[in-house]
């Protein structure tokens, strides 16, 4: 009896540590893309500042937010893999160098979206 208990004892302990073997080796956003994922973040944040303010302070907050998408741009651009990876690891940097994209360009278009809303319509410049 009590050898069964230790026996199902040690295959647990086995089959945990083959989980947590495995969760490891799932490669996440390297040193650069951590860095460059929490610099979008911030633009994110400065884009929200932007939406709730109003004229002057606002084109201001959109005008840096543009300046930090610019930055983070280019930043993305000059990002590469790292030498000797894997296919697999290489594959993984590229789906997450495609997630940071991919959000660069809802900041663009939710920024495109206050500019436009806070415009004043053609008709209503004065002559």
């Amino acid at each position: 009896m009590k050898k069964t208990i230790i026996n199902r004892l040690i295959t647990t302990a086995f089959i945990a540590s083959l989980g947590f073997v495995a969760n490891s080796a799932f490669a996440g956003p390297d040193f650069f893309q951590q860095q460059l994922i929490q610099r979008v973040m911030q633009s994110q944040q400065k884009l929200k500042q932007a939406e709730a303010a109003k004229g002057v302070e606002q084109q201001k907050l959109l005008g840096e937010h543009m300046r930090m998408l610019h930055d983070n741009m280019n930043a993305c651009r000059e990002m590469k893999p790292k030498a000797g990876m894997t296919e697999k690891e290489r594959d993984e940097w590229f789906v997450e160098h495609q997630k940071i994209m991919d959000d660069m360009m809802v900041q663009m278009m939710e920024e495109h979206k206050v500019r436009m809303s806070s415009a004043v319509p053609c008709d209503m410049i004065k002559k």
